[in-house]
């Protein structure tokens, strides 16, 4: 009996133990930093599953494997951000966004703090999917993406456009930091832009993409460029049906 206790406990502090004095890596296989360790370890169909963007902090994520539910090209993306049915609301604070929100089956924002953590080891690619109310589908990819602490207001960076039928709505984006209606950080000096086009995002003066504005179902010429808007595929009185925003790593 004794014998057949030592060995589990031998194998608890194995596992426990790096945890507690971070000298050893931990195991992807245990503790997948996103959606490619989820992969890599054999799971091959789009989900969601557990992430840890930091050892001690797991994570829910949805994982675009490529197959499944979802069809994107070669798999392995970690959405960070999703507009489907306009369930969710995305109109909310700072905290909010720092943290994450909604439902990851559903509609939801990852959280600031984990694209941060994410990001500041590997170095990522995005690819940003746009679906309209005709049932149209186009994308943009940018071969590199990353987002600064919270100290230098989750700054984003991002460079290397291909167009696939999108356009390029995320050029005024690069540099800026993150903007919510109770903490303005834009480079809009005559106002706040979450404010002014009900969203949250990396507003420069203001913007020509709001994935996080007001969820609008189709075109209405009555309004202008607060809804969930993509500027270089649909101007800024479109809302669209489908935005989804992931990042995988790249060597």
């Amino acid at each position: 009996m004794i014998g057949a206790v030592f060995p589990a406990f031998s194998v608890f502090w194995t596992l426990l133990l790096p945890l507690l004095v971070g000298s050893t890596p931990i195991s992807q296989d245990l503790f997948p930093t996103d959606c490619s360790d989820v992969y890599a370890n054999g799971q091959t169909l789009s989900g969601v599953y557990t992430i840890y963007p930091t050892a001690d902090t797991p994570v829910q994520v949805y994982c675009d494997m490529g197959c499944g539910e979802s069809q994107t090209e070669d798999g392995n993306w970690t959405v960070f951000q999703r507009r489907m049915d306009g369930t969710v609301n995305f109109y909310r604070p700072w905290g909010h966004y720092k943290k994450g929100f909604g439902n990851k089956y559903g509609e939801y924002w990852l959280g600031l703090e984990n694209l941060y953590q994410l990001t500041r080891n590997r170095k990522y690619e995005l690819r940003v999917d746009l679906q309209d109310f005709e049932g149209v589908s186009v994308y943009a990819r940018y071969s590199y993406f990353s987002v600064e602490s919270e100290a230098e207001g989750y700054k984003l960076h991002i460079s290397g456009f291909t167009n696939g039928g999108a356009g390029d709505s995320l050029e005024l984006s690069n540099g800026q930091k993150f903007s919510t209606f109770d903490k303005d950080q834009d480079s809009n000096e005559e106002g706040n832009c979450a404010k002014s086009y009900l969203g949250a995002f990396w507003y420069n003066k203001c913007h020509h993409a709001n994935p996080n504005g007001i969820y609008l179902w189709g075109k209405d010429g009555t309004l202008f460029a607060i809804g969930n808007v993509w500027y270089h595929w649909k101007a800024y009185d479109y809302g669209l049906k489908y935005i989804a925003m992931k990042i995988r790593p790249v060597s």
